[in-house]
Formats: structure tokens, C-alpha cells, sequence
């Protein structure tokens, strides 16, 4: 397992292999999956009840919600260290 020094290099090294494979976005259907939400509709209710972990937004003539690579990879980052101390 690949150990990193502190949360900035995991989010870094996360961010980069999110944006090679996705761009600066994430739409709604790589975005669920990579949020962690069991499906489409589990990832809706919580844009609709305000609890999806990260900002979330709307782009004009486009159909669902985006976030930037970067927060996605921030987030993930943090929930690991957050695991990993706690165990």
C-alpha cells in the first residue's frame, strides 16, 4: 500500500488521476460512484436534502450536477486520514 506523507500529497496524487480520467468536472454519473453513494438515486436525494459532502453545481444547457476534481479529491483524501487515525 502506497503511503503518503500527509493529506495534501494523497488529495494531490488524487486529483491528478481524477483529472487525467475525467477532466476539471465530474458529472453526476462518475460523480455518485466516486462519492460513494450505493446509486443515482441515493446520490439525488442527497443533492435534494443539501448533504452531499462537497459543492455541487449546476452548468447552463447541461442535464445534472458537477463538482471540481479538485474538492472530490480533497474530500477523499480526508475521509482516509479520518479512518486511518481512528483505527
Amino acid at each position: 500500500m502506497a503511503k503518503f506523507s500527509n493529506e495534501e500529497n494523497l488529495a494531490s496524487v488524487l486529483e491528478r488521476d481524477l483529472m487525467n480520467q475525467y477532466g476539471p468536472i465530474m458529472g453526476r454519473d462518475n460523480l455518485w460512484m466516486a462519492l460513494g453513494y450505493s446509486s443515482n438515486d441515493a446520490f439525488r436525494q442527497a443533492v435534494f436534502k443539501d448533504l452531499v459532502p462537497i459543492p455541487v453545481f449546476e452548468i447552463e444547457n447541461r442535464r445534472g450536477k458537477f463538482a471540481l476534481v479538485k474538492d472530490v479529491a480533497k474530500w477523499l483524501a480526508e475521509k482516509r486520514n479520518e479512518e486511518t487515525i481512528m483505527k
